[in-house]
């Protein structure tokens, strides 16, 4: 199995007003995009070319949007960083970055 191509733990995950975990995980690896709990159990994924992943308007800069095979996700990821120093926005921008470019999509 591949290294990640991107992790992210911490993460709240909400199916909009609906909090699923706040404390779990982001991993896109070997073309797919998982959204995990705290214990590892999976809530949903998708391969990654299916994924949609967006900054959302009404929320802080440290949320991302994620809609998989229809059902959108809202994910906090100020919580934990993936890069040591790095937190909310910048976080959040590199998780929007990393399923476009697994997806195969540029900018």
């Amino acid at each position: 199995m591949a290294e990640p191509e991107f992790t992210a733990t911490g993460v709240r995950i909400d199916k909009w007003l609906r909090s699923l975990t706040r404390a779990g995980q982001v991993r896109i690896s070997d073309g797919r995009l998982e959204l995990l709990t705290s214990y590892g159990s999976e809530i949903d994924s998708a391969p990654v070319r299916s994924v949609r992943a967006s900054r959302p308007w009404f929320a802080p800069g440290d949320r991302a949007l994620a809609e998989l095979d229809g059902k959108r996700y809202l994910l906090t990821l100020g919580e934990s960083a993936p890069v040591p120093g790095e937190s909310g926005p910048a976080a959040a921008r590199r998780f929007i970055e990393a399923v476009r470019r697994a997806a195969g999509h540029s900018g």
